[in-house]
């Protein structure tokens, strides 16, 4: 999340060790708006689990939430993209022994992007979509 002018940024996450369905979609999204106060824009990907009718239909029936989607095949626009790749990073050259080191690997690279505003801003500035008005 960024605030209009910048001077805010927030990273939230959540994991599941099971394929999402829209209601861990609709959780997320009321996460954000109790988080937000006031208008929330909300700019996503196109993958199907965005179009799901429960989705489509929560999304609707929010009336501060304004929702905008990344055009296909443009990784290149989403700043979390560049939070998945400092994340390659951080666990390159890591050899997990089981589901619980590699948890534990992805949730360090998580936070170590989360704690530090530089690295938020970095993922922010590399997308060429002017993000901060």
């Amino acid at each position: 999340m960024v605030s209009p002018k910048g001077k805010k940024i927030r990273f939230s996450v959540r994991s599941y060790w099971h394929s999402l369905t829209g209601k861990e979609v609709i959780a997320f999204i009321q996460q954000l708006l109790r988080i937000v106060s006031g208008p929330l824009v909300l700019v996503i990907d196109r993958h199907p689990i965005h179009k799901r009718k429960m989705v489509q239909e929560f999304m609707a029936e929010q009336g501060r939430l304004h929702v905008f989607y990344f055009p296909v095949a443009a990784p290149e626009l989403n700043p979390v993209e560049y939070v998945w790749t400092q994340l390659n990073e951080y666990t390159a050259g890591t050899a997990p022994h089981n589901t619980d080191e590699l948890q534990a690997n992805v949730f360090a690279g998580l936070a170590r992007t989360r704690n530090s505003k530089k690295r938020l801003l970095a993922c922010i500035e590399h997308s060429p979509v002017d993000w901060i008005t």
